[in-house]
């Protein structure tokens, strides 16, 4: 990973503005990705980042929930979220990001990690989502730890900044009596990143999550270089802007700078660039497919993108 000092010095400073931003999602929803990854999920060891308030390491590529595990019960919605699962840990990865305000997200993820056996090796971020008040905030997380079939989370975030004071006081209330271990902030709009940067500014949560993407370039700006002086982890969402990314490049090639460094598709390419942000913990890209999980993990391996590379992506959209 290249120095902030080298990023800030090498980058392009101006910010792109994601068009239709609003939607109700705050996840990667991946479904134009392409598949270049074939079917057997084989993956190479994904690498791993320090979380400056800790030192413990955890995969930079992990996966959202909003949409891809919002499906019923039938064995043609819940058997390609199954094997999703299976590529997922298989490569290494374990961070997962939820909230109990994606419908029934945080059921299907708990019933088929506990089928699975896997619950105990996930690393689980959650979210207080939507309410107000102390006890609504401690009702929605205990009703969330029997959704998820678990007696605590890694990280219990603030959604959208909902309720700040009383919600955070709440995730460190938790985090006191061993429920969590890291607390954190969201949100997912680049008009909310001034906002965002004074609350991490105050706060200082041990993570944040927020969009960033090739074409949403704004925290570049002030949140991301605040949260790396910080040492505030950062998750990264809408990497692909919903989908959108995809229709922008189709039947364009890769540019020849990052398929040099063995990058074979865009879903590589886009995940790469938020990767290669000094700043950046993990990406966490939602999909309810199997192959496309494979080649969004293999986002994970190799170097990250030069400077160069990085504007050549850029340059792609220009």
């Amino acid at each position: 990973m290249y120095t902030r000092r080298r990023f800030l010095a090498t980058s392009a400073t101006s910010a792109i503005a994601a068009a239709g931003i609003g939607l109700a999602a705050c996840r990667d929803a991946a479904q134009a990705q392409p598949s270049t990854a074939g079917t057997s999920g084989a993956v190479s060891p994904l690498n791993t980042r320090a979380i400056p308030s800790t030192g413990e390491k955890i995969p930079v590529i992990g996966m959202g929930t909003s949409g891809s595990f919002e499906v019923g019960q039938s064995a043609a919605e819940r058997d390609p979220l199954r094997e999703v699962l299976k590529r997922f840990f298989a490569a290494g990865a374990t961070v997962i990001d939820t909230a109990p305000t994606y419908s029934v997200a945080e059921d299907v993820m708990g019933a088929l990690l506990a089928e699975q056996g896997l619950t105990g090796k996930a690393w689980l971020a959650t979210k207080l989502s939507g309410v107000t008040g102390r006890e609504a905030g401690l009702a929605q997380f205990s009703d969330t730890l029997r959704r998820l079939g678990t007696d605590k989370v890694a990280l219990l975030q603030v959604h959208n900044l909902g309720d700040l004071k009383t919600q955070m006081a709440v995730a460190r209330e938790l985090k006191a009596r061993g429920k969590v271990k890291y607390v954190g902030v969201t949100h997912y709009v680049e008009r909310a990143q001034e906002q965002l940067a004074d609350v991490v500014q105050a706060e200082k949560p041990d993570f944040l999550q927020i969009n960033y993407s090739v074409v949403s370039r704004g925290a570049e700006k002030r949140v991301l270089p605040l949260a790396q002086d910080l040492g505030v982890a950062v998750l990264i969402n809408r990497a692909f802007e919903d989908g959108r990314l995809f229709a922008q490049v189709k039947d364009k090639p890769l540019p020849p700078a990052l398929t040099e460094t063995g990058v074979t598709s865009w879903a590589q390419a886009f995940l790469k660039f938020a990767l290669s942000h000094p700043a950046v913990t993990a990406v966490i890209p939602a999909t309810g497919k199997p192959d496309r999980q494979t080649d969004n993990l293999k986002a994970g391996t190799g170097p990250d993108l030069t400077p160069a590379q990085r504007d050549a992506l850029i340059a792609t959209f220009a």
